[in-house]
């Protein structure tokens, strides 16, 4: 293949929270031909199973339906084809990317166990989507013992490992179903599982099996650390998860029959190795080179970025060699919650008559929200809050912290809050930028990708609270093009992801600018966010845990 053929196209299928959307990408340049978007019919599954099932699912519960996924490839792939108006023939590869850790147990070829009438029931048996937060407690065990231990693979991941991860909800998985633990042939990310419907056969990809799965300098976790945890889990790694590892941009086999049915294109074509939507997007967004780091803001947030050398930063989610790109150190870092967040006000807190006055001006409620916050003063609201809504990612790695909003009053509108909650999350990541210069690992550049990306006041915000301008992707379907990039690398159009990306990757606009006056007044907020931080997420964190406690008992009843 050449990426000098101006007619070669590839797709790129992107597998986000609510939804998968497929993008048609010419290979000499990146342009991107058309796209569509296909919508989960069963979303995120939090209270009950879906169907006939009586069974009610408890607190921090998020899971998902595979069948979901596989519709994503049978009606978003036709429909961006036939819209780019592009012959399935002219198709020379397809790459995927999902959230992370989403993960789910199957038999030994790939089946679901929830596929399984007599596992229907049991909601172990599902896909636990990346904001699953039940296992916090694994969570907490798996990190105790690792210190305990002394666990060299521990400061890969800031000192703490968190209930996201693969471990932590295999862990969980045994303790309250082991019969559905014992049955699973293999413990797969979606990103892995996603592509052995595709070709047919299972691979696993460095990126997930290094950020997610605890894999570091060729191992996992050994036998006798599991052991430790649970004799049960002693082979929890060599039987359930351990499989060659294949490097990001390679090939993982070829479209298999029943795929090429499924999504209308050629069977044979080259499908790209797995990936993680937030990784794979810095091909997308050239942030591929050193110290350029990436924001996937969405309904969470991601930061990825790539360094020459390994350092220890506290409370990351990860520093894996070749885990974004070959040949240099990936970091990750992020927060459970951004979108999230600013969704739990908008869609419903708010009076009626913002509603109303939202559609009387033909707006979302978050835009109305936006503008009514935009022109007030820093710290005129006299409000903090804490962005632990879905608990705190990076960098205390806590899911049983929660949100905090401080200062509020009988004056308080409810723009004051939305513009709070706003900040809280930009200081989250400026906690975390200041966390990877605190440890030598400076960010020279910042780039914003994801859906918040079209919210100007946000966008505003955070340029103001870091202090720096911020770069924005020019894709609206970033994740997906960066897939499309891999599935050019891996269908042998360019040599490596790098060259990929300066060829096929996204411009960015024009930067958003920080305002100094304003940024030298959230100096002054940030120190008083960093006093409740430390405060709330460390030395009083019991108090939020035991608030947890006390609902989670009280919904169990």
């Amino acid at each position: 293949m050449s990426a000098n053929n101006s007619s070669d196209v590839v797709i790129g299928v992107d597998f986000g929270t609510l939804s998968g959307r497929a993008v048609v990408v010419r290979v000499s340049d990146g342009a991107e031909l058309a796209s569509a978007v296909h919508t989960f019919e069963h979303g995120v599954v939090s209270t009950a199973l879906p169907g006939a099932s009586s069974v009610v699912l408890p607190p921090d519960t998020a899971l998902q339906i595979p069948e979901d996924y596989r519709a994503v490839l049978g009606n978003a792939v036709p429909k961006a084809l036939a819209a780019a108006g592009v012959a399935p023939e002219r198709v020379i590869g397809i790459g995927t990317d999902f959230t992370a850790c989403t993960v789910l147990p199957t038999t030994a070829d790939g089946t679901p166990l929830c596929e399984l009438p007599e596992f229907a029931d049991r909601p172990h048996a599902y896909p636990k989507l990346w904001k699953h937060h039940a296992a916090q407690r694994e969570a907490d065990d798996i990190n105790a013992l690792a210190r305990e231990r002394g666990e060299s693979w521990l400061a890969r991941y800031g000192g703490r490992i968190s209930a996201e991860w693969e471990f932590a909800k295999g862990l969980q998985v045994l303790r309250e179903d082991p019969e559905v633990y014992a049955r699973a042939d293999r413990w797969i990310e979606a990103a892995d599982w996603i592509v052995w419907e595709l070709c047919g056969r299972e691979t696993r990809n460095v990126c997930t099996a290094g950020y997610k799965g605890i894999h570091q300098d060729g191992a996992w976790p050994g036998r006798d650390y599991l052991a430790a945890l649970d004799p049960r889990f002693a082979g929890f790694a060599e039987d359930k998860i351990a499989h060659p590892l294949s490097q990001l941009g390679a090939p993982a086999g070829r479209l298999s029959a029943r795929a090429a049915a499924r999504t209308g294109l050629p069977e044979g074509v080259t499908v790209a190795v797995g990936n993680v939507d937030a990784h794979v997007t810095a091909a997308a967004a050239q942030t591929v080179e050193p110290g350029r780091m990436l924001a996937v803001m969405g309904t969470s947030t991601c930061h990825v970025m790539n360094a020459e050398t390994f350092a220890e930063v506290p409370g990351m989610c990860g520093a894996v060699l070749d885990g974004i790109v070959p040949g240099l150190w990936g970091y990750e870092a992020g927060q459970s919650g951004v979108g999230d967040i600013f969704g739990w006000l908008a869609e419903g807190l708010v009076p009626a008559a913002y509603q109303r006055e939202a559609d009387d001006l033909g707006i979302s409620v978050h835009d109305l929200l936006s503008r009514k916050a935009a022109g007030q003063p820093v710290g005129g609201h006299g409000l903090v809050a804490l962005d632990w809504h879905s608990g705190n990612r990076s960098v205390l790695v806590d899911h049983h912290l929660s949100g905090v909003v401080a200062g509020l009053t009988l004056a308080t509108r409810p723009e004051e809050v939305y513009r709070a909650l706003v900040e809280s999350t930009a200081f989250g990541t400026r906690t975390i930028l200041d966390a990877f210069a605190a440890s030598g690992v400076p960010v020279t550049e910042f780039t914003v990708a994801g859906g918040l990306k079209r919210n100007a006041f946000v966008l505003q915000i955070y340029a103001d609270v870091l202090n720096r301008p911020l770069h924005v992707t020019d894709s609206d379907q970033a994740p997906a093009l960066g897939s499309a990039i891999h599935a050019a690398v891996a269908a042998g159009a360019y040599p490596d992801i790098r060259t990929a990306s300066a060829a096929m990757g996204g411009a960015t606009r024009d930067a958003v600018l920080p305002d100094p006056a304003r940024a030298a007044a959230y100096d002054a907020l940030f120190e008083v966010y960093t006093d409740l931080h430390d405060h709330f997420g460390r030395g009083g964190s019991d108090a939020l845990h035991r608030l947890r406690a006390i609902r989670n008992e009280s919904l169990t009843r």
